[in-house]
């Protein structure tokens, strides 16, 4: 059985700056090219059977400048819709809403454009993902290429957690690569953060 490799896409301006970015298309920077340009050796070595991205231009960038090839577009790999906190910081949330946690207190709705987004929605599209991955396994590795709270979520239900668990995985740094798989018959994280 293959490994799902979990990438985040590198970094943009709005990661760099700390803001969040659900749904709005942030272009990478151009540290956030070399990173995940840098990727490409690690990944060449595993070749994975099957990609996925999230449709957004920084996962798919990503994707591309790693080197991985006949990528599949996958609107379930969107990063959380933040509803009205898209675009804005964890410090400008809370000048608002002290003591506000994303994984207990989630979003406010936002415009049409950003309608928000419950945990248990973003739970519902990773388990989704998941039931689509976990046969592709048996052809080896697959690479999914999206974005951080998203990605948090996606280990967590791999693991077969509650998603508020998510809370309690360090958030990945663009352009960095983590692995899923199993040991004797369970799953684990075998890695995580990997630049």
């Amino acid at each position: 059985m293959g490994e799902l490799m979990v990438i985040r896409h590198g970094q943009t301006e709005w990661s760099l700056s700390g803001r969040y970015a659900g749904r709005t298309d942030v272009p990478l920077t151009a540290a956030g090219e070399a990173a995940a340009r840098a990727l490409a050796p690690r990944l060449a070595q595993r070749r994975p059977a099957v990609v996925f991205s999230s449709p957004l231009s920084r996962a798919v960038r990503t994707a591309e400048l790693a080197g991985l090839t006949g990528v599949r577009p996958d609107p379930d790999l969107l990063e959380w819709d933040y509803g009205g906190y898209e675009g804005l910081t964890a410090e400008q949330i809370e000048a608002g809403r002290p003591g506000w946690d994303l994984w207990r207190d989630g979003v406010v709705p936002g415009d049409a454009a950003h309608p928000g987004e419950g945990l248990g929605q973003v739970a519902a599209r990773t388990d989704a993902v998941l039931d689509r991955i976990r046969p592709l396994l048996a052809e080896g590795d697959v690479a999914v290429v999206a974005h951080g709270h998203l990605a948090r979520v996606l280990a967590v239900r791999w693991l077969g957690l509650d998603p508020s668990a998510a809370g309690l995985l360090g958030h990945p740094h663009p352009g960095t690569l983590g692995l899923l798989g199993a040991e004797h018959g369970r799953p684990v994280i075998a890695a995580w953060n990997v630049p």
